[in-house]
């Protein structure tokens, strides 16, 4: 006798195990009867077919006795098929549940995941009759998480030192993981790892998508795959690859053994669009369940969709259950994972309402009110595609940004364009210009120079043009201006000067972002030298080209590079002047002669106007100084992108001052002020005792005694 359904509740949404039975709630406001489906264990065979018997305030539920974890199931809506109202219920395609914890399978593409006859002369306006579900995953049933005692390292903002990692390629071609674990969750629980992560000094490591993601049919008709994962298939469920043969538990292990050790972790998050494309794309669950409340259709034409993402659709975060269904999610990630921090891809499309962007939207709003959310870590990527969708410094108090202003004067200062002297200036004091208001932090600002999309450090040295062949895109994916450049030779050479040249430059950019006010942020292997043999757009290279290259650190070049990186985290955690909590304006004195900051030429002298505004005067000296009393911790550092030696006089506090690293030399621990290897690098000293001296920037001092 098939098993029959009691009305259960409203809430919580989703399928929910209460040790007799399992409830089940799901929302649509526009269909006229849901199914729920049961499966066997392989989920291969349809068992039993049932109707939700309820429907209260828009959500459709019922509750199926003696049901446990580890049931199979999916949904089938019925109701309207209208796309030019905007409707595209089709009880033919199995749909996966919005808030399923776990997913059984890959998707295996075949058009009849497509509500309409693909090939049609009428398209999207046919109606597809073939059953869905050999081809669709199922949700499984599981059991509340008991998370194990967890604390959290709880950074200060201040404190942090991220590193963007990708959870597959950590770990595909690192030495002494069994391959069985390679590129999942229980690779990143590595003693081996957590350990290599505490020596570099980073405190948060922030992971690309994790949740379910999709490779879309075109791609894998090309021979590549979705690597990046910013195509969210279901908003709760892990991504299946990641799990591996383990479970989805390895992940809250693995945060927790990363908790142990001081280190946070952040999701980068894609909540802006899903993976069912436009009016053209498949059907996996929010188009089946109710189209007209998920997406954002255009008004009079709502058979297609806004499409502010690129993606083919934009998520619709105006609607309550949508906007609803976010928070959930996000707080799931935190409270059973026991997840730090949030990074939001196209962040400004969550905050648009149907005006435009808004400091003030129903998303933003409702997360910086939300008891669990608000104390996590959240970091907007403050641009998208769509109208008006620049938006750096304009989120609102409480939130962090990806300062792309960091990265773009960054390259071009060390790339030697002039006048950039100003820009940098900027950059290197926090962006003040950008986030110093309505008291937002340093830290508002996320400093970086190189990220998953675009360029390794490595490569932003290495080539002056992208070369992403291998996307099987002609070559036109990827962004083309780089502010890169090649040094001479395009891609790799044996000529040691080039070389040379292109070492002191990712030392100096290294430098400069962690020396530099606010929160930095590294790409994984950029500490060692990690190539992507010029492809700026790695998205769909899950491979040799995209996994880093641990045996790079058993190279020369590449230990001396992860070590000048340890020395400059080490540096920025025990100089308080080089992480401030408060932007500097240089109208706060420690003392009458020693303002918070100051800005200073070659001759030791303040900038003028002239010197900012010059073409040939480009090092840029900055005096730094933090503390209470007689508890000062004072810096002075410059810069200089020339490929001259330029001699530096040293601004006051008259006293010692003591070199702390040079990016002229390959080995900081063996720097010597007597030494002369030329331009293009940035010296930090500290204040120790008495004596103004003369200082090479590059390294040379002919007049000084070496403290």
């Amino acid at each position: 006798m098939p098993p029959s359904l009691m009305p259960g509740k409203p809430w919580p949404l989703g399928a929910t195990y209460d040790g007799y039975g399992v409830n089940f709630a799901v929302f649509s406001a526009n269909a006229t009867r849901i199914d729920l489906c049961l499966f066997d264990e392989a989920g291969r065979r349809e068992t039993a077919r049932l109707q939700l018997p309820e429907y209260t305030d828009e959500i459709w539920h019922g509750y199926l006795p003696e049901a446990e974890p580890g049931l199979l199931y999916g949904f089938r809506a019925f109701g309207p098929y209208e796309p030019l109202r905007g409707h595209r219920f089709n009880p033919h395609k199995l749909l996966i549940d919005p808030y399923a914890r776990e997913l059984s399978n890959d998707i295996r593409w075949t058009d009849a995941l497509f509500g309409y006859r693909v090939h049609s002369p009428r398209a999207d306006l046919s109606f597809d009759r073939r059953d869905s579900a050999s081809a669709m995953p199922k949700c499984r049933v599981v059991e509340g998480r008991r998370r194990m005692a967890d604390v959290s390292p709880d950074i200060a903002p201040e404190d942090m030192i991220v590193v963007e990692a990708h959870v597959r390629g950590l770990s595909m071609k690192r030495s002494g993981v069994p391959e069985i674990q390679r590129g999942t969750f229980r690779a990143m629980s590595d003693p081996r790892f957590i350990e290599y992560l505490v020596r570099l000094g980073v405190t948060t490591l922030e992971l690309l998508p994790v949740q379910s993601f999709v490779t879309d049919r075109f791609l894998i008709e090309r021979g590549v795959t979705n690597y990046w994962g910013y195509n969210t298939l279901s908003f709760f469920a892990p991504q299946l690859s990641y799990v591996g043969r383990g479970r989805a538990d390895d992940f809250s292990a693995a945060v927790r053994k990363l908790h142990r050790a001081g280190i946070e972790v952040i999701m980068d998050v894609v909540y802006n669009h899903t993976c069912e494309g436009n009016e053209l794309g498949p059907v996996f669950c929010y188009r089946g369940l109710d189209n007209a409340s998920y997406y954002r259709l255009v008004p009079g034409n709502e058979r297609h969709y806004i499409n502010d993402t690129g993606c083919g659709n934009t998520l619709n975060l105006s609607h309550p259950r949508v906007l609803q269904m976010v928070l959930d999610s996000l707080r799931y990630w935190v409270t059973e994972f026991g997840i730090d921090g949030f990074r939001f891809d196209l962040a400004v499309i969550l905050a648009r309402e149907n005006y435009g962007y808004d400091q003030r939207s129903g998303f933003l709003d409702a997360i910086m009110q939300d008891p669990v959310l608000s104390t996590r870590k959240l970091i907007a990527e403050p641009w998208d595609p769509g109208p008006g969708g620049y938006q750096t410094g304009n989120f609102p108090p409480g939130f962090m940004e990806w300062n792309d202003k960091f990265r773009d004067t960054t390259r071009r200062f060390w790339r030697g364009d002039a006048k950039m002297q100003g820009d940098m200036a900027a950059r290197l004091a926090g962006s003040g210009d950008l986030f110093d208001k309505s008291g937002r932090r340093p830290w508002a600002s996320v400093n970086f120079v190189t990220a998953h999309d675009g360029f390794t450090l490595m490569d932003l040295v290495s080539y002056a043009q992208r070369h992403n062949e291998a996307n099987m895109e002609d070559g036109r994916d990827g962004a083309q201006e780089n502010y890169s450049s090649d040094w001479g030779t395009e891609g790799p050479t044996d000529d040691t000067g080039i070389v040379a040249t292109r070492d002191r430059i990712r030392r100096s950019i290294m430098a400069t972002m962690l020396l530099s006010h606010g929160t930095p942020m590294l790409l994984a292997g950029d500490e060692f030298g990690q190539t992507q043999n010029g492809n700026n757009n790695v998205y769909c290279q899950d491979n040799d080209i995209s996994w880093l290259d641990w045996s790079l650190l058993k190279t020369p070049r590449g230990r001396a590079m992860y070590d000048f990186t340890t020395r400059l985290t080490s540096l920025r955690k025990t100089h308080p002047s080089l992480r401030t909590s408060r932007y500097m304006h240089g109208r706060h004195k420690l003392r009458p002669d020693l303002p918070d900051i100051a800005w200073f030429n070659v001759s030791g002298e303040p900038m003028s106007v002239d010197d900012w505004n010059s073409d040939d005067l480009r090092v840029v000296g900055v005096r730094r100084a933090a503390g209470k009393g007689e508890e000062l911790d004072i810096t002075c550092l410059f810069l200089n992108p020339g490929s001259n030696d330029v001699s530096c006089v040293l601004p006051g506090p008259d006293g010692e001052w003591v070199l702390l690293i040079s990016s002229a030399e390959e080995n900081s621990d063996e720097v010597q002020v007597t030494k002369s290897p030329g331009g293009r690098s940035v010296v930090l000293v500290a204040a120790h005792s008495v004596a103004l001296f003369r200082l090479n920037l590059a390294g040379t001092d002919t007049s000084t005694r070496n403290a």
